[in-house]
């Protein structure tokens, strides 16, 4: 009964993200996007709560792990919740909570710098999708 209900809940799971993340190009450096994607976040009346440098910790670790492959130049996720958006968000399923904290990621990959978040279920989570993508566009307008 285990397995099934593993295998059921990584089918579910493998549903959820298969459409892959949202990307939107950004021209410029991928410093100059941090800071644009910092500056939309901030200018929303958030607070960043956490920025998790995965493109200095993937390329500090390579060597350890047996791998000389470079995935990113650069990349950030900023880490962040609205508290009137999350609070809604867990009044109609506490369960949202899965989803918390938001992120928006940026990164510099061949050349080439996009900034991006993950999309969310359908239903009420829909709302927050719509405030990543108005700071994704926000972000990348600058």
């Amino acid at each position: 009964m285990k397995a099934l209900s593993f295998a059921l809940l990584m089918g579910l799971a493998s549903a959820a993200w298969a459409e892959g993340p949202v990307t939107v190009p950004f021209d410029g450096s991928f410093d100059d996007a941090t800071f644009a994607v910092e500056s939309a976040i901030v200018g929303e009346g958030l607070v960043i709560d956490y920025v998790s440098h995965v493109g200095e910790m993937l390329n500090r670790t390579g060597a350890d792990v047996g791998s000389d492959a470079q995935i990113f130049a650069a990349a950030d996720v900023f880490l962040f919740c609205s508290a009137v958006l999350s609070r809604e968000m867990m009044e109609a399923d506490p369960m949202n909570i899965m989803h918390c904290p938001y992120g928006i990621f940026v990164a510099e990959r061949e050349g080439e710098v996009m900034i991006g978040y993950r999309p969310y279920p359908e239903g009420p989570m829909k709302k927050v999708e719509g405030l990543l993508a108005k700071i994704v566009a926000e972000a990348a307008d600058q």
